[in-house]
């Protein structure tokens, strides 16, 4: 696996117990460790109304830590622009490339985008079997996100998350917005120029993050921009969304060929049995995400296992928990690597969530130490 770099995906989780001010502090240390084991990104994914995750706004978040940190490259996983302006967005990423130039991603997501009509995500070429993609990763029957969309919750942060009556930009014609603004090329259909201080020529690298083949995969490949598929998000599409970047990318000045990450949940421990006691609490977290509930605070092992479980408990979160890579530094690293196999990514991009912020970042640790041997 040498020159296939790994990178970090924090949501700045609160663990039942603490709050949030001391996950972010912890969020702090891990970005700090995580240059000093060696990682080539740290990313902070956007989330609401989640009492369990305390990571709200990539952008502040980003500044905080280029702050703590010096080297590693920092960036958003991603910017929700169903509620974000083009202008805004490059306004904030170029405040903080003025002061920390050269180390930021701007990763851009749909989330929250106004519904429009594109063509089908492709359906992935590589033949699944029995769950299984041909080197044998595990590739899990789709989540249908319907009961997530149409909760009262999720209604509530749409409401709460933009201005009366605001209508979101359609996503494709907002990438190409913040480009041109980057760029210094914007131009209104009147023919007026737009000029953002600071932000025009910020040194920021642009990515595109998105769960199928469908319009953000298209829109990466489209402009040349390197994309992330989310594996740990949705494992059922990782593989049609890698194949549809590649089938529709265009050299650019930015990349002359297709350039992916893939991200992945991960917890490691000493050895395999203390790994599974330390991700315990995943499936009962992932269910109060799948249930619209919101992110509950991360539980203790013992707090995990006094939850009564149904089949249809299980059913919801059979998908993420079955593709959690959990084990010693050996046993992951071998996933992580049937996982790079299969999607051809050129990176990994890890998240790690455990009760404890000692086990958490001993985990990026032990994997970072397991990939340098390899």
């Amino acid at each position: 696996m040498t020159g296939i770099p790994l990178g970090v995906l924090d949501l700045v989780p609160v663990s039942s117990g603490s709050s949030a001010p001391e996950a972010l502090r912890h969020s702090i240390d891990l970005a700090r460790q995580a240059e000093r084991f060696g990682y080539a990104r740290y990313w902070f994914a956007e989330h609401h109304l989640n009492p369990g995750v305390a990571g709200t706004s990539p952008a502040v978040l980003l500044a905080l830590t280029a702050s703590a940190t010096s080297t590693i490259r920092l960036g958003s996983g991603a910017v929700q622009l169903g509620h974000r302006t083009a202008l805004s967005t490059v306004e904030e990423f170029g405040l903080i490339d003025a002061l920390h130039p050269g180390r930021l991603d701007l990763g851009l997501g749909r989330s929250g985008a106004r519904p429009t009509k594109h063509p089908e995500s492709p359906r992935a070429t590589t033949d699944v079997v029995d769950g299984r993609a041909p080197n044998g990763l595990r590739i899990p029957p789709k989540f249908s996100p319907d009961r997530l969309l149409g909760s009262p919750r999720i209604a509530l942060q749409r409401q709460l998350l933009q201005q009366p009556d605001a209508r979101a930009q359609d996503y494709g014609e907002q990438i190409d917005d913040i480009l041109a603004l980057l760029r210094g090329e914007f131009r209104s259909a009147e023919g007026v120029e737009a000029h953002v201080v600071p932000g025009e020529g910020a040194d920021v690298q642009v990515w595109i993050l998105g769960s199928s083949g469908g319009q953000s995969a298209q829109v990466a490949g489209r402009h040349g921009l390197p994309f992330a598929a989310n594996y740990h998000v949705s494992p059922a599409t990782v593989l049609e969304a890698a194949e549809g970047y590649r089938a529709a990318f265009q050299p650019s000045d930015v990349l002359d060929k297709p350039y992916v990450s893939v991200s992945a949940d991960v917890v490691v421990a000493e050895d395999d049995a203390a790994a599974r006691e330390l991700a315990t609490g995943y499936g009962v977290w992932v269910r109060s995400i799948r249930t619209a509930e919101g992110a509950i605070p991360f539980p203790a092992p013992e707090e995990a296992r006094a939850h009564s479980w149904s089949e249809a408990d299980r059913a919801l979160v059979a998908d993420r928990v079955d593709t959690q890579f959990v084990g010693s530094p050996g046993r992951v690293a071998d996933d992580l690597e049937r996982l790079q196999e299969a999607t051809g990514a050129d990176e990994l991009l890890i998240t790690t969530i455990t009760h404890r912020h000692a086990d958490r970042v001993r985990s990026y640790e032990l994997l970072a130490e397991e990939w340098r041997r390899r």
